[in-house]
């Protein structure tokens, strides 16, 4: 352990634990002010609605027009969308639906949609994901006006499926925050209190999954930025598999360092885990095969360990796990047993640096843009980010605080000494020899997304010592699946990661979908009183 970066995380932990508690007790939760859902499209899965199209049951039409009148509806709201298509996409669905049309046989119709699984489905996708013709300013004022020249490849693969994009929502500034609040668009607000944030960096697509508000929604993760914001607004968040799909047509990337690939990943949201393995096959491209989703494994021959957190002296500086996340846990264990699995408890004491080993891997990332330069080859002088950091403060930069608090964070080695640095690469080759080894190809670890429900504005860098339990699986290529276990106390959406071996993403999409069987998944923030 590093003494220095261990006493700031003590000191960020006390100061976070009795921030967060004082201001639930402050603050009681503003409902959402946007109505509920009230047309039944609004409720179906996207296997749902395909059936529907290709029975003739539903048009593409009235499907995105649907889609797009919740958006209007809640988007004054929660300030989520940077851009839409709004007109275009209906134009693809007129397409779509004369191209269904055509097709006269059902033998045709099943035969159109294999080829074109997605076909007449409508979807939002993360800003930095880019979509060609859109917004691709990712939060940045100085960006401001840039337009992304084409689809980025997950994009592209959706749209080849039949697809249709609606809009890019909001992301904090170049993807560097876990709180979607930039100077360039302002707040993007939580659907179930409209005083929390969605968390990020796919703030956006959180929002708007929540809301019941889009079919399912394109996000990217390099740090937790699916699977917190899934957790903070209430739906399930897949982060794949280092490594297997695309991330071309991303900003910020990196072309030089080989680990941008693998600790970055594209992924799905949606409120539906009985989703999420076709999305993630189509997103993974010409490397599907990679996943063997048509080798399923049977349930009870899936292994389950689970962890409440860090134990010993790495638990002293991590945020104490809330009680409701916990029971969570416990409930969805307590599940399985009576499905006459035999889930075990694993001791995390093998991860004692896992907050050094996570902040070294950042440090060492090459070739990401400076927020302030705008280039990767030209760092800004520690003064002027120092500088922009007060401003940023008072109110008066360009620039976010917590993207700066990242890059001085990077600048400043994450306070480690350099001459320590090489241990602990070495160590997460060990972790994750070791991990791999309890895994196997049939087993998965329940551990804590975050260590709390939705933050208020501003705290996130004080909660900064809570995200290394979702990087380390990024830095380690595991996958991962964000899993909406209900709301806690104060109507507050919670839940649970689900991780397993590299390429077993099934594993924990199986898993979730058990989840979703049992316990019901996605909670509307606003009830409504529709049947699906």
């Amino acid at each position: 352990m590093e003494f220095l970066i261990r006493l700031v995380a003590l000191i960020m932990t006390a100061v976070c634990t009795v921030l967060n508690k004082f201001l639930d007790i402050i603050l009681p939760c503003k409902k959402p002010n946007y109505p509920p859902i009230r047309d039944p499209i609004l409720l179906k899965s996207v296997t749902e609605l395909s059936t529907e199209l290709r029975r003739g049951e539903l048009k593409s039409v009235d499907l995105v027009s649907a889609y797009i009148t919740r958006i209007r509806e809640v988007n004054t709201a929660l300030n989520a969308v940077v851009e839409d298509r709004f007109e275009e996409a209906l134009n693809e669905a007129q397409l779509a639906d004369d191209f269904i049309a055509k097709a006269s046989s059902e033998f045709d119709r099943v035969a159109l949609f294999t080829r074109y699984p997605l076909l007449g489905i409508p979807f939002s996708v993360k800003e930095s994901c880019s979509v060609k013709g859109l917004s691709y300013e990712v939060g940045s004022i100085v960006r401001k006006n840039i337009k992304a020249p084409q689809d980025g490849d997950v994009v592209e693969l959706l749209r080849a499926a039949g697809g249709i994009p609606m809009l890019v929502s909001a992301n904090p500034e170049f993807c560097m925050s876990f709180e979607t609040n930039t100077v360039a668009h302002g707040r993007c607000l939580n659907p179930y209190d409209l005083r929390r944030t969605t968390a990020g960096s796919s703030g956006g697509e959180a929002a708007l999954n929540g809301s019941g508000s889009t079919p399912f929604g394109v996000g990217s993760d390099i740090s937790g930025s699916i699977r917190l914001p899934a957790m903070f607004c209430g739906v399930f968040g897949h982060k794949p598999t280092g490594g297997l799909i695309s991330v071309k047509g991303h900003f910020p990337n990196s072309a030089t360092d080989k680990n941008m690939p693998k600790y970055l990943q594209i992924g799905p949201l949606t409120r539906f885990a009985r989703d999420m393995p076709l999305l993630l096959e189509i997103m993974a491209g010409e490397n599907k095969h990679l996943l063997k989703m048509n080798e399923p494994v049977a349930l009870k021959d899936i292994k389950i360990h689970y962890a409440y957190g860090y134990s010993g002296l790495n638990a002293l500086t991590h945020p104490m796990l809330d009680f409701d996340i916990k029971l969570s846990i416990l409930r969805a264990v307590k599940c399985f047993e009576k499905a006459g699995m035999q889930p075990k408890q694993l001791d995390l004491k093998f991860l004692h640096n896992c907050m050094e080993v996570v902040l070294v891997a950042l440090v060492d990332l090459k070739g990401i843009p400076s927020i302030v330069t705008q280039q990767a080859h030209r760092q800004p002088h520690m003064r002027l980010l120092v500088v922009e950091m007060f401003n940023s403060l008072i109110g008066h930069s360009l620039f976010t605080k917590e993207a700066l608090f990242l890059e001085l964070m990077k600048r400043l080695n994450a306070l480690m000494f350099e001459s320590h640095m090489e241990q602990y690469r070495k160590e997460a080759k060990t972790i994750k020899k070791q991990m791999s080894t309890i895994l196997g190809n049939n087993g998965v670890l329940f551990v804590p997304t975050f260590h709390t429900s939705a933050l208020c504005f501003n705290t996130s860098v004080l909660n900064f010592t809570g995200i290394d339990i979702v990087l380390l699986f990024n830095v380690l290529g595991f996958p991962s699946t964000h899993v909406p276990m209900g709301l806690n106390q104060r109507g507050m959406p919670i839940g649970f990661q689900v991780i397993a071996a590299p390429y077993q993403d099934k594993l924990c999409l199986q898993i979730a979908a058990e989840l979703e069987g049992a316990f019901k998944g996605w909670v509307p923030p606003v009830p409504h009183q529709l049947a699906k």
